[in-house]
């Protein structure tokens, strides 16, 4: 076949090679899958234990048990597969997951999912070719490279965490800080955090950055947004401000010296842990907050660390920042407007 005629035939079966398609769209939902299984199964737990209602343990357990197949569905729904590919997807992604972990998921459902989708409908025995490819090359691709995979983060991993604990004030300046970055680009922090397994001081630095960045935002831009930009973005995502980081990127600036001054804070004086699944979420549903609490235990320096650096410290640092870059005509009123509607 010739390279038109393979482009053309890939345009066909809806497969885009592109580094937006993997890296941003792929794994942004398999930020969805973990939140939707994982995540929600982490704050169950915890309400769990604190409550004492058995009732949420349980449904911590199943949705814990889920993520696999949350994991392979998010992400074969983001490559826009067919139905047959879609739900075959579930099983590349139980694989993954046991042998590598959410990355070793991510691999082997990308494969999965385009492979299916290249063979989808190409044959009179679509109902048993498709869901065949899906599966086997994603269990076979999960086989072959998930046990690499899973040996490689939790290496890449170990180093964070004990980098940090060896250096708390600067690793706790650059975790917090990079963490924080990855939380408001168009990836996925909490994908990453999971992936490394970062817990523990490293989690909590990551925790301050992504805090920082989340209620910085909310903060900085609520004479432009009001009180829905500021809950929409302290509680949802400070990934609303890429388009006006493109337009001006001094807007940055606050948030981000600000993770840079509460990542050192919350590994040297509080020595703010936190757990993987919530090390990367920031406020985001409370889900940091909470992860800092399932870490740390039922105590005043677990509420004083999480009062001062998941809200306090990143509000007053991002505002003072701000306002000096506001004085110097480096941020102007409309620069961080979202559109709401």
């Amino acid at each position: 076949m010739e390279k038109s005629g393979v482009k053309e035939f890939l345009k066909r079966k809806n497969v885009t090679l592109t580094v937006r398609t993997y890296l941003i769209d792929a794994l942004g939902a398999m930020a969805f899958g973990l939140f939707a299984s994982l995540l929600i199964g982490t704050i169950f737990g915890t309400l769990g234990q604190q409550l004492n209602v058995s009732m949420f343990n349980v449904i911590a357990d199943y949705a814990k048990s889920a993520t696999g197949a949350a994991l392979g569905v998010a992400i074969a729904h983001s490559l826009h597969s067919p139905p047959l590919v879609l739900f075959s997807a579930a099983t590349a992604g139980v694989a993954g997951n046991a042998l590598g972990g959410p990355i070793g998921a991510f691999a082997a459902t990308v494969v999965a999912a385009e492979l299916g989708k290249i063979v989808s409908k190409e044959t009179r025995l679509d109902i048993l070719v498709t869901p065949g490819v899906t599966i086997i090359s994603g269990v076979l691709i999960a086989k072959f490279i998930g046990p690499g995979v899973a040996g490689f983060m939790n290496w890449f991993g170990s180093i964070v965490k004990t980098s940090t604990e060896l250096q708390p004030f600067f690793m706790g300046i650059l975790v917090s800080a990079l963490i924080g970055i990855a939380l408001t680009l168009p990836i996925s922090s909490a994908a990453i955090c999971i992936a490394l397994s970062l817990d523990g001081l490293a989690g909590g630095a990551a925790t301050a950055g992504c805090c920082a960045q989340m209620i910085g935002f909310a903060v900085l831009s609520f004479r432009e947004n009001g009180v829905g930009g500021l809950m929409a973005q302290g509680l949802g995502t400070s990934m609303l401000q890429m388009g006006n980081i493109v337009k001006n990127p001094k807007v940055w600036i606050p948030p981000t010296l600000a993770s840079m001054i509460t990542g050192p804070i919350a590994t040297m004086v509080f020595q703010l842990k936190n757990i993987p699944a919530g090390s990367g979420m920031g406020t985001c549903g409370l889900v940091g907050p909470i992860g800092v609490f399932t870490a740390m235990g039922n105590s005043l320096n677990t509420w004083l660390g999480i009062l001062f650096i998941c809200f306090l410290l990143p509000a007053v640092l991002s505002l003072f920042f701000g306002e000096i870059l506001r004085k110097a005509g480096w941020i102007k009123f409309g620069d961080l407007k979202l559109d709401l509607k």
